[in-house]
């Protein structure tokens, strides 16, 4: 049967949490791409958008539709790099911060009303195992 298969429960598991995401996040007026951006750039020193790119695992193309949209709602703007004026480093703004922040409590708040803390520490467990063998074997 197909909900024995791991890829095609994995697959569901994805779409119902991110739909579950996306009503969480609404009235944010984000969804949870851009959460992640939100999260990877508020995580440390501000980041071209290569890197930000690399650190989500996205193309330089729809990072570049990421961050116009966050920056159309007010979220990011672009600075330029002051070691490298060629390139422009992405910030949060004020607005960004304060939504990131809300955008993941909301998050939190979502996953622990579809797990329990500990069946969620689990799969993320069995989950990154996968994801280390599955890129060994590609090495």
């Amino acid at each position: 049967m197909l909900d024995d298969r791991l890829g095609y429960l994995l697959k569901h598991a994805q779409m119902a949490l991110a739909a579950r995401t996306a009503e969480s996040l609404g009235p944010l007026g984000i969804n949870g791409r851009e959460l992640a951006v939100l999260t990877v750039l508020g995580a440390g020193p501000a980041l071209a958008q290569q890197q930000a790119a690399a650190k989500l695992n996205v193309d330089r193309t729809t990072m570049v539709d990421l961050v116009d949209a966050l920056e159309r709602k007010g979220l990011v703007e672009r600075r330029s790099d002051p070691k490298d004026r060629r390139r422009n480093l992405v910030h949060l703004t004020a607005l960004g911060q304060k939504t990131q922040a809300e955008g993941n409590r909301l998050y939190q708040e979502t996953e622990r009303a579809l797990l329990t803390e500990e069946d969620g520490r689990d799969l993320k467990r069995l989950l990154r195992r996968l994801l280390e063998a599955s890129t060994s074997e590609e090495s």
